[in-house]
């Protein structure tokens, strides 16, 4: 288009368009009027592979059948849309046609199946029909609030969507997520529990420094989240825990797995723990005692399973 708005050139290498237009030499399709002179010459176009010369074949006009009409590419869509048209025709005179056939059957006393409908019937919108929108978009709505959010009138916060992203979870050592305790506000605040590791960064009033809970960032705490002794038992070593301080610890992998503002990011690589190291003791001495006579009790009775005549006895 630069050829347009700079019809002398612009000095980037184009060529300028030609004051004067070059004659077609005879045989280039022009044809010579009966005088015998030359007609003028087709012109030029500065634009090369643009030819000026229609070419293209051409077709009776849809409107005007009298006249031929070029299949250039400008013409293409007048065209399609005009067999568009024809064949809508086509079936609107078919099915006239075959609902008149129709007619005449009943007329006869013949059996006849269902009343065709119109196929190039247009639907109306009309007032009814924008009732029915809303209607069914009011309904959509209510129920995507239930969906989303747990209440019908979006009551409630939106959830995180991050969490239904599916993601690589990243696998950390216990090294590394010590970094993200919070201490540095330009990194993330996670926390873990059993393994897993979440973003807990919406919470940094909590968890980050200065917070109730900043001794659980950077850190496996899964056994404080099960016995509540926040001081000592700030490790993911899960031994010699009572049955109800389990369920203690995955009450808490629920809140962190289903909370809207939290989302899992990757599992912990914790080193083994050897069997023969000592269980951390609670920080209640009562219940310290109590989790010492279970231990003592399971090893009584696993010693009594493996003696084989104390089987022989209870044969």
């Amino acid at each position: 288009m630069s050829w347009i708005l700079h019809p002398e050139g612009d000095g980037g290498g184009r060529a300028k368009l030609p004051t004067k237009l070059p004659r077609v030499p005879p045989g280039n399709g022009s044809e010579a009027p009966a005088g015998g002179q030359p007609s003028a010459p087709a012109p030029g176009s500065p634009a090369t592979d643009f030819p000026m010369r229609d070419e293209y074949p051409k077709v009776p006009d849809p409107v005007d059948a009298d006249r031929l009409v070029s299949t250039k590419h400008a013409n293409r869509p007048f065209l399609s849309h005009a067999a568009y048209r024809a064949q809508r025709e086509k079936e609107h005179q078919g099915w006239l046609q075959r609902k008149k056939e129709r007619e005449e059957k009943l007329a006869r006393g013949e059996e006849v199946g269902p009343e065709e409908h119109d196929p190039t019937e247009e639907p109306e919108v009309g007032c009814l029909g924008l009732l029915k929108f809303l209607f069914y978009s009011a309904i959509f709505i209510i129920l995507a609030g239930k969906f989303i959010t747990g209440s019908f009138l979006w009551e409630h916060e939106l959830p995180d969507l991050r969490r239904y992203i599916p993601t690589n979870d990243r696998l950390f050592s216990e090294g590394m997520l010590a970094q993200f305790d919070g201490s540095n506000p330009e990194k993330p605040l996670y926390i873990a529990i059993d393994g897993d590791v979440y973003d807990v960064s919406s919470n940094r009033a909590t968890y980050g420094p200065g917070g109730s809970y900043h001794f659980m960032a950077g850190r496996d705490a899964a056994r404080a989240y099960g016995t509540g002794c926040f001081a000592t038992h700030r490790t993911h070593d899960l031994r010699g825990l009572t049955e109800k301080e389990m369920q203690g610890v995955q009450h808490w992998k629920k809140f962190f797995a289903e909370h809207k503002k939290y989302f899992k990011v990757g599992r912990v690589s914790h080193p083994p723990i050897d069997p023969s190291s000592p269980i951390p003791e609670h920080c209640d001495p009562k219940k310290a005692q109590a989790a010492k006579d279970a231990e003592e009790k399971a090893v009584r009775e696993q010693r009594k399973e493996d003696d084989p005549g104390t089987k022989r006895e209870e044969l």
